[in-house]
């Protein structure tokens, strides 16, 4: 039995005698067990059956969370599994939405707020008296429409607005529509602690993190089909596809998936008919790492790609742009 199988056996075991687990358990211990680093699709496969084999599910799901964020393991289809499931794309899947922000004190003088806001490069700040007090929020948009007015504007108080709140268990996608309208929210706890504030650029990061490797992908296959049009007939096409998808029709190039790139490729008499004087074992090699990758890219992880996979792909396609440049594809 694997540590990870009997860490979550344990747990079940505390369940049934009444007692409630750990909450220090995150995602990042679940991680140690298996002594990985990272969320990816064959770790989640294998953590998810490990609950499975227990009857348990994690709350926020696991595979969503931020990685330093305390899971709770409720027993499937329970009265608490049922009351409290949310959906898996929380807010609280975000970094920005775990790191207590900096905010102000509504009494601070105003060029206090600006300094703070010019110091760290921010456009807005919560204004606080303690961590569930919150008063309102102070933005360069908030001070620039009072001074525009000619209002007297030398303390906080006299600046600030109404703040935009969120729960951190509410849709991610609820977020971003608050976002879009005010550039920001603030993330409260369920005891109505402030435990963040997710940004216009915040979100455009971690959207970018993600839909990076989408495109990369979608341009090393666009530079694949490119190199192998032409150069196959239809029959040949045929015997590269997957086995256990028989009645697929395959009428041309586009119609083949990556792995089905790599069978037609790796023969070595239909490698030539690409007349490419590049090594055939390499190029295969690097194809079915895109491949493995494109497997994890296709399962939503907070964390986005990990950074050796993303190296990976970028330089791949670079590759396979200066071959097209030049000429030999």
């Amino acid at each position: 039995m694997s540590i990870l199988e009997k860490k979550v056996k344990e747990i079940s075991q505390q369940i049934e005698k009444g007692v409630t687990p750990s909450t220090t358990i995150t995602v990042r211990k679940i991680l140690d067990w298996i002594e990985v680093s990272r969320r990816g699709n064959n770790v989640n496969r294998r953590i998810r059956r490990a609950l499975e084999r227990e009857g348990l599910e994690t709350q926020p799901d696991f595979e969503g969370a931020y990685v330093h964020y305390p899971l709770r393991f409720v027993r499937v289809g329970s009265d608490e599994d049922r009351e409290n499931a949310s959906t898996i794309y929380r807010v609280d899947s975000l970094e920005s939405a775990n790191l207590k922000p900096v905010s102000v004190n509504p009494d601070s003088d105003l060029a206090e707020a600006t300094t703070v806001m010019l110091t760290n490069d921010f456009s807005q700040l919560p204004v606080m008296t303690t961590e569930r007090d919150l008063k309102g929020i102070i933005s360069w948009k908030s001070i620039g429409s009072r001074l525009s007015l000619g209002k007297k504007c030398s303390m906080v108080r006299e600046c600030m607005d109404p703040a935009e709140v969120i729960n951190a268990e509410a849709s991610l996608f609820e977020a971003i529509d608050i976002i879009a309208k005010h550039d920001y929210v603030l993330v409260r706890t369920k005891d109505r602690t402030i435990c963040g504030i997710v940004t216009a650029s915040d979100l455009s990061q971690q959207f970018r993190d993600l839909s990076e490797p989408f495109l990369l992908i979608r341009e090393c296959e666009h530079f694949i089909r490119r190199c192998i049009h032409g150069k196959f007939k239809v029959e040949e096409l045929e015997e590269a596809k997957d086995t256990n998808n028989k009645n697929r029709i395959v009428s041309g190039v586009a119609d083949l998936t990556l792995g089905e790139y790599i069978r037609l490729l790796d023969n070595k008499d239909r490698w030539k008919k690409l007349k490419l004087s590049i090594d055939r074992k390499e190029f295969i090699v690097s194809l079915n790492r895109v491949r493995e990758i494109r497997n994890d890219v296709m399962h939503f992880n907070p964390e986005g790609l990990d950074p050796a996979a993303m190296k990976a792909l970028r330089e791949f396609v670079r590759f396979l742009g200066e071959l097209w440049r030049l000429g030999a594809m």
